[in-house]
């Protein structure tokens, strides 16, 4: 798996990773399921062409090369994979929707605070 979202995407879902993903590989959860959140979004491992297109488009700095991701999230990448192992494609969408849309650096410094990644 070339890139990962971390968990710096929960509750934030700006969608500009998805935006400009050239093979929408990019995709939002739709079903409830208690190990995964629906409030982030997830890179297909399989679908992904390593194209970095997604990680500099993310304002929440939440997507990783996955030789790259901080140890803090190193669980993020089974994570990011396991969730297509278990659910089919039809509890996936790739047209996902925002949740916070153009953070400012105040913003980005809490969330990586709450986190605990500074």
């Amino acid at each position: 798996m070339p890139w990962v979202i971390t968990k710096l995407c929960v509750d934030c879902k700006d969608t500009e990773c998805a935006e400009v993903c050239p093979v929408d590989c990019i995709y939002e959860l739709q079903a409830d399921d208690e190990n995964f959140s629906k409030n982030m979004l997830y890179i297909h491992p399989a679908e992904c062409i390593d194209c970095a297109a997604c990680e500099p488009a993310c304002p929440w700095q939440a997507i990783y090369e996955d030789s790259q991701v901080p140890a803090l999230f190193k669980d993020d990448i089974e994570l990011n994979a396991k969730v297509f192992e278990v659910h089919p494609p039809e509890d996936f969408t790739t047209e996902v929707t925002p949740i916070r849309k153009n953070p400012t650096p105040e913003d980005i410094a809490q969330n990586k605070a709450k986190w605990g990644f500074a």
